[in-house]
């Protein structure tokens, strides 16, 4: 029997995998702990784990991993900026899910600017003590805007036609551009300059981490609104902190990831001091939104999800070609 350790499990997850399990012939063992150094000898037994997008999947875990006997790691999610790579090389295989519904994320980050441009998370926290006083809340027209989009994969691409769709102009930047969508492809410094709107839909790796730094958000226009809904390491925390603190710059954030998420993020910190005090001061800024990575979380992505995974397992387990595998 193929037995699966799932980790960073949440309800959801349960929901999704377990009947799918069953009617797969697969025994999944679900632990609620994130995968890491100390947690992976939890796998023991097992054919393969499957993990999410804060598990801890250095060297040392690899190594671990492979010496009681995990074959495969299953990443349920787009994202495998958390797996060493290198390390796995010759003795683990990696899968992902390339594609499991772009529009989600993509309307999350429309959710998003929508939200930081027209302040309705202000105006539903009044209008609940019948404040209706409408001062402040002052947003723009986003029809003719400039919007810039870095990274033009499936979720960038889903952007780009819903900024289409508001009558927006598109400039788009990617390390590989796909002259086939119809967009202005510029240098990165050109975007930044041009735009009014930037939105963040590429992956974390090293190329593009902390493409947002002190000289990006310098070389921005005033007045400028931010959202990243991707990886938080594409943002320099400290940095976007100092620009936030210049009059007129920033008009708005919307993030829905966070570099040091790891730690928070998912999880219930209600009832304890807030010790990551990066996180802490973005959160006393007005004009700044941060969520809980959850821009992928609807039915359908969540359903989406679970199936590939599911093919990716069946894929190994049979012999089949692996079409999501992720290789150095």
């Amino acid at each position: 029997m193929v037995n699966i350790a799932f980790f960073s499990t949440k309800p959801y997850d349960r929901i999704w995998f377990e009947p799918l399990g069953e009617e797969y012939g697969y025994r999944f063992i679900f632990f609620e702990s994130k995968l890491s150094i100390e947690t992976v000898s939890l796998a023991a037994g097992c054919n393969g784990v499957c993990a999410f997008v804060n598990d801890n999947i250095d060297g040392d875990v690899i190594n671990e991993l492979a010496d009681i006997g995990i074959e495969t790691i299953y990443m349920r999610c787009a994202g495998y900026n958390n797996v060493d790579l290198e390390a796995a090389k010759g003795k683990i295989k990696v899968l992902h899910v390339p594609g499991y519904s772009p529009e989600a994320v993509a309307e999350y980050a429309v959710a998003l600017l929508m939200t930081i441009n027209r302040h309705t998370h202000r105006a539903y926290l009044r209008t609940r003590d019948f404040n209706m006083n409408i001062n402040g809340l002052m947003g723009t027209d986003l029809y003719c805007k400039i919007i810039g989009i870095i990274g033009t994969g499936r979720i960038g691409q889903a952007m780009i036609n819903i900024a289409k769709g508001f009558g927006m102009r598109v400039l788009a930047y990617d390390l590989y551009p796909n002259p086939s969508l119809g967009v202005e492809y510029v240098e990165l410094d050109e975007l930044l300059e041009k735009s009014d709107v930037i939105s963040l839909h590429c992956p974390l790796t090293k190329e593009t981490e902390y493409i947002l730094d002190k000289r990006s958000f310098d070389r921005m226009k005033d007045g400028v609104y931010i959202v990243n809904t991707s990886r938080g390491g594409l943002i320099k925390t400290e940095d976007l902190i100092d620009a936030l603190l210049v009059p007129g710059k920033i008009a708005g954030v919307g993030l829905d990831v966070y570099e040091e998420e790891a730690d928070v993020f998912y999880e219930d910190r209600s009832n304890e001091i807030m010790r990551d005090n990066n996180l802490a001061r973005l959160m006393t800024f007005p004009n700044v939104i941060v969520t809980s990575h959850q821009g992928y979380f609807t039915t359908e992505a969540m359903q989406a999800i679970a199936i590939e995974t599911m093919e990716n397992i069946f894929a190994v387990d049979n012999g089949n070609e692996l079409v999501n595998e992720v290789k150095k």
